[in-house]
């Protein structure tokens, strides 16, 4: 049965499996700080629970598993001044996907439909995702005014060649042939089976085998074989022109190309906030070399300095508040960001401000 609640998530549990349903379906199942407080508190108590051996998380709906934080609950949070919220949804949100990662159970994401942003952060840190014909994945920050955070600096530069710094740049969508050849996923299965893949998982026998090796063999039962994706086709071009060591390079290989990939590229960095584009190269080529701890504590400097800057609330306004996709960013282009500044990003907090795992 349902452990009721108004957070917006909801957990069930089916025999030895716990279920979380992100259950936000008109909102696209966007995370809120209840939402993350609830699912903190639920995975510690399962933790502890010698009757619970694997998670599962999805989402309500038929369009969604998460279509990323709740931006505009923080741009209303920036227009009342609200910074103990700014500071605890990025603070709380990030110890969220720290416990995931580390998480000593079984947990499988089943990314069936939009997931992006926070919605990434909540499956890319376990140990199974699963996609579905239906996965539409992306980090689209820097598109308002950010950065690909909750972890992008550990997981995007560990995509193979450039694909991660391409992804993060641009925000590029993927669907599932694409996560799976990106290593963005680790199963792909057809949505009409995810009933059955959750039936099968509840009756599973944890307790005589590793449940990892019950978990691997039940996914592997209802593997699908998608189609090539776009990437595989681009992935040349990618690593040639976002394997660069420095954004302006990228920039100016993009500016100067006649593929259709170069130009569309170029366009999509075009719309983006160049503040946001320095932060996000400098964000994932340092976070090649972290451990995803480090990477965490990184991103939320970066959250607290991005919070006192305009591009981001400018960058939100202009696609979920007023909707006129006409964003007046901070600098005319990345020529005029200062590296400096950029680098001040990364400088430590005071301590009290630092983020704790």
């Amino acid at each position: 049965m349902p452990e009721t609640n108004d957070s917006g998530v909801q957990f069930l549990i089916h025999g030895p499996v716990g279920y979380i349903l992100l259950d936000r379906p008109k909102a696209l199942n966007a995370l809120n700080l209840p939402m993350v407080d609830a699912m903190m508190a639920q995975l510690r108590q399962w933790e502890k629970d010698p009757a619970i051996a694997v998670i599962v998380i999805e989402g309500a709906g038929e369009r969604a598993f998460c279509a990323g934080g709740d931006i505009r609950g923080l741009y209303d949070a920036r227009q009342r001044n609200d910074v103990t919220l700014l500071d605890a949804f990025y603070r709380r949100e990030y110890q969220l996907n720290h416990f995931i990662a580390h998480y000593p159970k079984p947990y499988i994401a089943i990314m069936n439909g939009i997931t992006m942003g926070g919605g990434v952060g909540v499956s890319i840190h376990g140990d199974y995702r699963v996609v579905t014909e239906k996965t539409l994945f992306a980090m689209p920050e820097t598109g308002i005014g950010f950065f690909p955070d909750v972890g992008g600096g550990y997981f995007l530069p560990r995509c193979p060649g450039a694909i991660g710094m391409y992804l993060g740049l641009t925000g590029a969508r993927l669907a599932a042939a694409d996560c799976l050849y990106a290593g963005l996923a680790t199963d792909g299965i057809q949505a009409a089976d995810v009933g059955r893949l959750k039936e099968k998982l509840a009756a599973g026998d944890y307790k005589s085998t590793d449940p990892h090796q019950t978990v691997r063999g039940i996914l592997q039962s209802f593997a699908h074989d998608f189609d090539d994706g776009e990437l595989v086709q681009i992935r040349d071009e990618i690593d040639r022109i976002f394997g660069a060591s420095d954004i302006r390079d990228v920039i100016q290989a993009l500016d100067a190309g006649t593929s259709d990939f170069a130009k569309k590229a170029a366009a999509l960095l075009r719309q983006k906030s160049p503040l946001a584009l320095c932060v996000t190269f400098d964000q994932i080529s340092q976070g090649r070399d972290m451990s995803v701890d480090d990477v965490l504590k990184m991103e939320f400097r970066l959250s607290q300095r991005m919070v006192e800057r305009p591009d981001l609330f400018e960058g939100v306004r202009a696609v979920i508040v007023d909707k006129d996709h006409a964003p007046k960013w901070q600098h005319a282009n990345i020529n005029q960001v200062d590296r400096q500044s950029v680098a001040d990003f990364f400088a430590p907090l005071p301590a009290d401000r630092e983020l704790v795992l």
